[in-house]
């Protein structure tokens, strides 16, 4: 349950190095005297901007609630603010609107103004990698290493049937770079998403999840997945590493169709000629930058659900990541996980993630997987990784023996 009153109006605020960070519990403090019109209070929050250059701070969960502080429009444009910055100033009163900004991501005000755009910054294929083998991860993290590795900046799409583990896949790969990229903000975005589903990923994700559930209006779902990237984009600025895992892309090209103004042009499947721009955008963001930090992006896409609107989806956007994953429907059915088709996974420009000899090796691995029968070679290869504790002594064994698995 929501807080019933912001807690970034409070007298005297709990200090709080972000604004994004999730916490068990979430209580309002009684003011220690009366709050009247001539004492100021305390604001914090992540700053939502509208059409018109005035905005609003959102509480932690970035959804819009009845006691957000308003931004006046002429202070946004004297200082400069943007979208996602995370505020920190004063109001005249409770509830009222703010009129001082002490910091801005814990920058003075007046020196915010200095901080590169996003926009500005020069973006630069991924060459540190994201590794997502972990003890005790299982063998997603393995495979997904070996065969579709994930550097920096990425903007991979995981291609996901029905049924086939994308959700424990996701929850997977948020461990691994909790555990193995500490100094990474960890975001996991979900939109259009059944409630207990969003609970389940609350609770076994050591990072921000920010939702909104299926019984929300599709302008809902379209704000929060463009705040949330813009909060990723105002850390990027500010040199961090942002990892966001977003589930569905899908379900927001959904709801950028349903919001569609009714009489524009309608192409194949029902979708909005315009449906795909928003949506395009926010994927989009995903870059390593030369200047600054790097967002990396993993989206779920959802094929085979026998809609002509999610087939369209797919068969553009697909050519807009630089990082496939496909799980295969038929490898589930058979209790095969992680149920991954290696086929069409892979990365672009890989070589400058992989070591030579990694590289050598997962390429000896596709070359024997693809002279064999798919699902029985697959299985081979998992039951091998399982009898090695990491990818560095399976690849010992694969160089040192025939690369091809038992069958």
């Amino acid at each position: 349950m929501r807080p019933p009153l912001f807690a970034g109006l409070l007298p005297h605020p709990p200090p709080c190095t972000s604004v994004l960070e999730r916490t068990p519990t979430m209580t309002t403090l009684a003011p220690e005297k009366p709050v009247t019109t001539a004492t100021p209070v305390r604001a914090h929050g992540v700053l939502d901007i509208g059409p018109g250059g005035a905005g609003f701070l959102r509480a932690p969960d970035l959804l819009p609630t009845s006691h957000d502080v308003q931004v006046p429009a002429s202070l946004v444009r004297r200082l400069g603010l943007r979208r996602g910055d995370l505020v920190d100033g004063t109001c005249a009163r409770a509830r009222g609107a703010l009129t001082t900004v002490d910091t801005v991501d814990g920058l003075p005000a007046e020196a915010a103004r200095q901080r590169p755009r996003f926009a500005d910054l020069t973006p630069l294929h991924p060459a540190e990698r994201l590794r997502m083998e972990s003890p005790g991860g299982g063998l997603a993290g393995r495979v997904v290493d070996l065969f579709a590795p994930v550097g920096k900046g990425q903007r991979g799409l995981v291609v996901a049937p029905p049924r086939t583990g994308k959700t424990v896949l996701l929850q997977q790969l948020a461990a691994a770079v909790a555990t193995n990229h500490p100094e990474a903000h960890l975001m996991v975005v979900l939109v259009d998403e059944r409630p207990e589903e969003v609970t389940d990923m609350q609770r076994s994700v050591r990072g921000e999840v920010f939702a909104s559930t299926f019984d929300r209006p599709a302008k809902a779902h379209i704000a929060l997945a463009e705040l949330a990237v813009a909060r990723a984009q105002r850390l990027v600025e500010r040199g961090r590493d942002v990892v966001i895992l977003l589930d569905s892309l899908t379900r927001l090209c959904r709801a950028h169709n349903n919001a569609a103004s009714a009489g524009g042009r309608t192409l194949s499947g029902g979708v909005d000629a315009g449906a795909l721009q928003g949506p395009k955008r926010l994927f989009g963001a995903a870059r390593n930058t030369e200047e600054a930090g790097s967002l990396t992006i993993l989206a779920t896409a959802l094929v085979e659900t026998g809609s002509r609107a999610d087939d369209f989806f797919f068969e553009e956007l697909k050519s807009t990541g630089n990082m496939e994953l496909r799980l295969d429907r038929s490898l589930a059915q058979h209790r095969v996980h992680p149920a991954v088709d290696l086929a069409p996974s892979g990365t672009r420009r890989e070589e400058l993630l992989l070591g030579a000899e990694e590289s050598a090796a997962a390429h000896a691995l596709r070359r024997a997987l693809g002279r064999r029968d798919d699902r029985t070679s697959y299985e081979a290869l998992l039951e091998r990784m399982r009898q090695t504790p990491d990818n560095a002594t399976f690849l010992r064994q694969v160089r040192s023996a025939d690369p091809a698995p038992a069958a």
